[in-house]
């Protein structure tokens, strides 16, 4: 029951979806936690996030386009969102403000538990604050061989020096091992929803497709990857990991993995 004390969550999207909507709410009623979590968009991000603040709003998770220019309005920059210069959750600590990044967290993790292997050749796709966490994460488990593709040759080029990795403007290559997509391509609601983040050949080419796109889970690139008998990793498993650790920071309580898979799974048929 919403009291005065509730406590509110919310998340600003240029594409609000309803996948952390349902994730957080499911686990605070399972909990019994005070809390009730929203989504929102703003075409004006300065009085968002003075909001956050004016409003005592406990936590704010940012997805594209937010990720960056929302960082000159908070107090503080946890190292985890300041290295990679993007932030993707805002935690209000009675009125100051701290930016995180949970994507990277969860990227690096899924690198790990899926076993990637450091030796192959992978290809990133988006230059952004999801492509920057991303590289970064990348280049953390210890691959060395990466190119980054971004149209955006100032981005594209400062990142590639800035990790010591390789820039190009078009997503072509041979010998690519492992194709990551941080790129709108493929996402729901948009011009581009029905889109292939990579060529048909690099996918029959390649060993892992992974795509950080969560909605819909099944991407057309990864439509096609399964197809063709590939491994995938989804944009739904960032989505959830990184929820996990937001979750954490708003309530202080980190969920059993039985409950988050419940709570992933009734995220994703919503």
């Amino acid at each position: 029951m919403i009291n005065r004390d509730t406590q509110l969550c919310m998340s600003l999207a240029g594409r609000p979806g309803n996948f952390g909507t349902r994730f957080h709410n499911y686990l605070y009623a399972k909990l019994g936690l005070n809390f009730i979590y929203k989504a929102f968009t703003t075409q004006d991000i300065e009085a968002a996030v003075k909001g956050v603040r004016a409003l005592g709003i406990r936590g704010c998770a940012v997805s594209m386009p937010f990720k960056e220019s929302c960082m000159v309005f908070l107090d503080a920059i946890d190292p985890s969102a300041k290295v990679i210069d993007s932030v993707n959750t805002i935690v209000n600590d009675e009125g100051k403000l701290t930016g995180f990044n949970t994507d990277y967290i969860a990227v690096k993790s899924l690198i790990i538990s899926h076993q990637l292997d450091t030796s192959a050749r992978v290809m990133i796709r988006g230059s952004g604050g999801m492509g920057k966490a991303v590289i970064a994460a990348f280049r953390d488990a210890g691959f060395r061989d990466v190119i980054i593709a971004a149209r955006n040759e100032a981005n594209g080029m400062a990142l590639a020096q800035q990790y010591g990795f390789q820039w190009q403007a078009q997503p072509e290559a041979s010998g690519i091992d492992i194709l990551v997509n941080v790129t709108p391509l493929g996402m729901a609601g948009g011009n581009e929803s029905e889109s292939l983040a990579f060529s048909e050949a690099m996918v029959e080419r390649a060993g892992v497709v992974f795509d950080v796109v969560a909605l819909p889970p099944e991407t057309p690139v990864i439509k096609l990857a399964q197809r063709l008998g590939k491994k995938t990793i989804s944009g739904a498993e960032v989505i959830a990991l990184q929820a996990v650790e937001q979750f954490v920071m708003y309530t202080g309580v980190r969920p059993d993995a039985e409950l988050v898979a419940e709570a992933a799974k009734f995220a994703r048929e919503g």
